[in-house]
């Protein structure tokens, strides 16, 4: 900064001196320094600028983003050159204003000047992102052949080709492609970083091999494409070997390939192998901890990923828009809302807030904590929205059952023409009118989804169905939906039966939904409790243990494992976790204490304990003291211990919260005053148990 500085003040009449102190401003990143050596320039060289410091002027202002500034210097100069020209559209461009470039490129036409090989790769960036940028690129394209430099030039093809592939016009890119006569290892990144950003890794990882094929070389930009199409692909074992080509041919050195194995791995489902790939890395930078952080929250390791956030800031990274959204996804897992808030002051403070991924995180974060308020007033207030953000504030009605609201926003997201719905955003839609209750309008959407919006009706969609349609008793209905269906069953459409037929006690409709469950995951255990409570619900405990049933049969032929359910709250940045009668808690005297007090007020407030999927050789009053021993419970206690009263007790659960516990809940809420919100892993919506006892669902 000195030298730059240094060079401004004494640089004396010599143009190339002068330059050099241009030079180094754009090194420094200096608008100050630029403006003093332009201010020198003008006192020593005055009247009138010659051609070559007028240039090198447009393309400091250009490279520092100061459009007025350099707009002002390429007017100012009365012999414009290419050179001028060149420089302002490219910073035009670089800086994501496509129409001042675009307007600069016309106008050096005007006057005669021919485009070179730098112009043209300028001129193609600003047409990729120009609001006509389906006529104007192949405008640009026919200038480009007329003075020579396609298909002949790689640099300038390599531009076209980005260009075509950023406008969607993939059969023009093609077709380019195949015209070139000499496709470097640029053009095939071209081909490759496009497909993967489209979401096509199959034709990314095809253009990886037909470089190799055409014995071309890969550099970094390869690697990190080929890695990103793995993820994309979930090519697990493909990635893998890759990694060992890689180690081989010494790119394991740099951090971008390193960062792009990170993120592979953590959507590979493999947030170890992203850990030990990290923690080998010599170099880090921010996109490294982001990357780190995606990793544990795409796998819902959710006090790894915040713990890896920490990690970031403790090692000075300053807060990124992704990092910060990444970090905001672990709270909603773990019901953090604390943790979020946290988040949402650090995104205040560093200008983030109104970053539209930040903004769509908070709406998320929020709407899953159950604080739809606070979503509301982000989502109200953000200048700019796109599809996660509204899909977000519908999902946050969604997880409440406000179907009414949801379909609101809906409506206002179709009016709005800002952007057109996906499949995720009719999965929300149909979610809400689910646990909202409105059959009915949910139902009608999914038939005219094809019709309406082009989209066609995935697994999903089909498990939100069966979910609608089993919640309003029409289990029978549900079933015709899944037979009619073109795609195999999932996991998600025939559980969601299952789930019906034990809140309606169609037994025998149920036992057909477990023994696809069977074939589809035999190993889950929760299927077969699932299965077993719906029996014990409808007095049927031969079905359970009967030597000739379909439960005892697929429950002897091997011991399944079952993960143990546990319940935790978070407090002062520390997770609470409790098991079924747990004693190994600090505060396990306090929490006894106070459930049995507890149970005493519900028990004269008319509580009666449901123990109907209790153990069914234990005796009525073994059952009771069972049922409120669950780890809800124990969470419930040390949250009503802990959290000072007006501040709402969040649980989390990993496993279904049980019908017992449910209602419990509502006669202690009503009791000691207190706003409870549950949510289960198996059942994703909130139940928020408000004041006086009353439960949305």
């Amino acid at each position: 900064m000195r030298r730059a500085a240094a060079a401004a003040a004494v640089a004396p009449a010599d143009p190339q001196l002068l330059a050099a102190a241009f030079e180094s401003a754009i090194a420094s990143r200096s608008p100050r320094l630029g403006r003093a050596a332009h201010a020198r320039a003008l006192r020593l060289i005055a009247p009138a600028l010659p051609p070559f410091i007028c240039a090198h002027l447009v393309n400091l202002y250009s490279k520092l983003d100061l459009p007025a500034a350099a707009a002002a210097a390429l007017a100012s100069d009365p012999h414009p050159t290419v050179v001028s020209y060149t420089a302002f559209i490219s910073g035009a461009a670089q800086h994501g204003r496509p129409l001042p470039a675009l307007s600069a490129f016309a106008g050096m036409l005007r006057l005669g000047l021919r485009p070179n090989d730098f112009t043209f790769p300028s001129a193609f960036k600003a047409a990729a992102s120009a609001p006509l940028r389906s006529t104007i690129g192949p405008q640009v394209h026919s200038l480009a052949i007329r003075f020579g430099y396609l298909p002949v030039d790689p640099f300038v093809s390599c531009a076209a080709l980005d260009m075509y592939f950023k406008t969607g016009r993939l059969k023009l890119a093609r077709h380019l492609f195949g015209e070139m006569p000499n496709r470097n290892v640029v053009a095939w990144n071209a081909v490759m970083t496009n497909a993967v950003l489209d979401g096509r890794p199959l034709e990314t990882i095809e253009a990886y091999f037909g470089l190799r094929e055409a014995g071309g070389l890969p550099n970094v930009v390869s690697v990190c494409a080929f890695f990103n199409a793995c993820a994309g692909a979930m090519y697990l074992s493909l990635g893998e070997q890759f990694h060992g080509f890689v180690v081989k041919c010494g790119f394991e050195m740099d951090v971008s390939v390193l960062n792009s194995m990170v993120d592979f791995y953590g959507k590979c489902r493999c947030a170890g192998k992203a850990r030990a790939v990290f923690d080998g890395m010599g170099v880090r930078n921010s996109v490294s901890w982001c990357s780190m952080v995606a990793a544990y929250a795409q796998n819902g390791a959710e006090e790894e990923a915040f713990a890896a956030y920490l990690g970031a800031r403790r090692s000075g990274e300053e807060p990124t828009d992704f990092m910060v959204s990444s970090a905001l996804t672990t709270c909603a897992g773990l019901l953090g809302l604390h943790l979020g808030r946290a988040l949402h002051a650090v995104a205040v403070r560093s200008c983030i807030d109104a970053n539209i991924f930040v903004a769509s995180a908070l709406v998320d974060m929020y709407g899953k904590c159950g604080c739809v308020e606070d979503a509301e007033q982000i989502f109200y207030e953000t200048p700019q929205r796109n599809l996660v953000t509204w899909n977000a504030m519908i999902g946050g009605y969604a997880h409440i059952g406000d179907a009414q609201n949801a379909l609101l926003v809906f409506d206002d997201m179709i009016r709005s023409g800002e952007t057109a719905p996906n499949y995720i955003t009719l999965v929300n839609v149909i979610t809400s009118c689910s646990r909202g209750g409105l059959t009915k309008d949910g139902y009608e959407l999914f038939e005219t989804m094809r019709e309406r919006f082009g989209i066609e009706p995935r697994t999903e969609h089909y498990a939100c169905v069966v979910d609608l349609l089993g919640r309003a008793g029409m289990e029978e209905q549900a079933y015709e939906v899944i037979q009619g269906m073109p795609m195999r069953p999932s996991i998600s459409v025939w559980g969601a039966l299952l789930g019906a037929c034990k809140m309606h006690g169609k037994t025998e409709l149920g036992r057909i939904a477990a023994e696809k469950l069977f074939e589809l995951d035999p190993q889950d255990s929760g299927n077969h409790v699932l299965l077993s409570n719906m029996f014990a619900s409808a007095g049927r405990f031969q079905a359970i243990s009967g030597p000739n049933t379909d439960t005892h049969t697929q429950t002897n032929k091997k011991p399944l494992p079952k993960d143990p359910g546990c319940s935790w709250v978070t407090w002062k940045n520390v997770v609470h976790v409790f098991r079924a009668k747990d004693t190994k808690h600090e505060m396990y005297n306090e929490i006894q204490a106070l459930l049995s007090k507890l149970r005493k007020q519900m028990q004269a407030a008319g509580y009666m304990p449901d123990t109907q999927y209790s153990l069914y050789d234990l005796e009525e009053e073994e059952k009771e003291s069972e049922v409120f021993q669950h780890s809800e419970k124990l969470a419930l206690a040390f949250g009503l211990i802990c959290i000072p009263p007006g501040v709402p007790i969040r649980i989390m659960k990993n496993l279904r919260i049980c019908v017992d516990c449910h209602r419990a809940f509502k006669f202690i809420s009503g009791i000691v005053g207190r706003e409870i919100i549950v949510r289960d892993n198996n059942r994703p919506e909130v139940s928020r148990i408000q004041l006086g006892g009353v439960g949305l669902d």
